[in-house]
């Protein structure tokens, strides 16, 4: 599978932004799908999980009542909808798509990553 993240840009604090990932392949639709961001100098960390049928997520805390992440398998697509951005949300963001349909949060459960899109958020 080949995945494409979308939707990155400059926002200033308390502001919204809306990512996309379109999936080529046909096991999308049956896998769980993740999004994880890395800062300057940081490692990468999970920021949230879905499962196939959407019924199933999770968040990392720090994002937790800010972001939400859906997909439209229909359209191969997941999103991560990002309110009430702060400063310490700058990164880089990628999609994933985990090896199983199921939420991971660890990074090892997924086997294909996108490239990603620069969100910078503004003090």
């Amino acid at each position: 599978v080949q995945l494409q993240a979308s939707g990155g840009g400059l926002v200033q604090a308390g502001g919204s932004l809306r990512l996309s990932c379109a999936a080529s392949g046909r096991t999308f639709n049956i896998l769980g799908m993740g999004w994880f961001r890395q800062a300057p100098g940081k490692e990468r960390e999970f920021v949230a999980a879905i499962n196939w049928s959407g019924g199933r997520t999770d968040y990392a805390d720090s994002v937790k009542g800010r972001f939400t992440i859906s997909r439209d398998n229909a359209k191969n697509t997941v999103y991560l909808q990002m309110n009430s951005l702060k400063p310490e949300d700058t990164a880089v963001y990628c999609c994933a798509r985990s090896r199983h349909n199921y939420v991971y949060t660890q990074s090892s459960f997924y086997d294909s990553w996108g490239q990603g899109t620069q969100v910078t958020v503004s003090s």
